[in-house]
């Protein structure tokens, strides 16, 4: 089942897709965060909703929004394929050491952006870039999970785009700041649900910008598997219906690019995974903010 969440007429809801067309479904709310919460019974409604051909909307007749807009936890893994570790260590002149730990950091929910909503280029810097990876939704409340246990935690599968501002995730250890500016983590353009992704760890990824094509890879080449990864996070904390977890990205990404090629303003940026579908974002300049206060 492939979960959206869109806007028609001004008007928020959830719905299947099938190939052209959306289903709206019977949720109580627009919040497919709320539909996981509600676990089994409220999928199988969601689902039987979608079997229905009644009611179905042509896909361009609306507005795709992010799945999950309202995420408990965001969380990425660096470094996570092996060839992008060879990348970055030969850009920097560095040995090549794949990580004996996983290193994950946050990226503050208020990145969340849709599968084609403007990407900003921050007024603060430059050294915009892409990485696109496989997010994995979970779906359960769950705490110490075994690794031989873990993919029941999982509701689905989305793209995503972890937009990385270079100079700011370089200037401290955690790179929290580098992958928290709004607009820069886009997803989508629905949740796949687990049943529909047999082979998670098989599916290519492509990422162009404009129409070159920058990254090319597999999540075959993961230093750390899907299993390890919710074994590990929830060893230290509880994993709530709707966090998001990013997994890394393959090779190709403009800072291991010699001379480097970040993202310009007035540039799209599309990144494709296997049959998850793609996303695709203009680059725009931050907008002018308001003064506080």
């Amino acid at each position: 089942m492939k979960l959206a969440r869109f806007e028609l007429d001004g008007v928020m809801r959830i719905g299947v897709v099938h190939d052209a067309e959306i289903v709206p479904v019977s949720a109580p709310q627009a919040s497919i965060r709320a539909l996981l919460e509600g676990g089994k019974d409220a999928l199988a409604q969601a689902r039987r909703d979608g079997d229905k051909t009644k009611g179905a909307l042509k896909l361009a007749d609306v507005a795709l929004k992010a799945p999950i807009h309202d995420p408990p936890k965001f969380l990425g893994l660096g470094m996570n394929f092996k060839s992008h570790v060879i990348e970055m260590a030969t850009a920097r002149g560095l040995p090549v050491q794949m990580p004996e730990r996983q290193v994950w950091f946050n990226k503050q929910v208020t990145c969340v952006a849709g599968p084609f909503d403007p990407i900003h280029m921050p007024r603060v810097s430059d050294q915009l870039d892409y990485e696109g990876e496989l997010a994995i939704v979970i779906g359960a409340r769950c705490r110490h999970v075994p690794r031989e246990r873990a993919f029941e935690a999982i509701a689905g599968y989305m793209v995503c785009n972890d937009v990385s501002v270079r100079d700011w995730q370089l200037a401290a250890p955690t790179h929290t700041l580098g992958k928290s500016f709004d607009t820069h983590g886009p997803t989508g353009p629905w949740l796949t649900t687990s049943d529909e992704v047999p082979a998670p760890e098989d599916l290519p990824i492509k990422t162009w910008v404009d129409e070159e094509l920058r990254q090319n890879g597999s999540t075959n080449d993961f230093v750390n598997h899907i299993a390890d990864m919710i074994a590990h996070l929830s060893t230290v904390f509880t994993l709530q219906p709707g966090d998001i977890l990013t997994t890394g990205t393959p090779p190709g990404v403009g800072a291991g690019s010699n001379p480097t090629k970040f993202l310009k303003v007035g540039q799209t940026c599309t990144i494709e995974i296997g049959a998850l579908g793609r996303i695709s974002n203009p680059v725009i300049l931050e907008p002018e903010q308001p003064t506080f206060g």
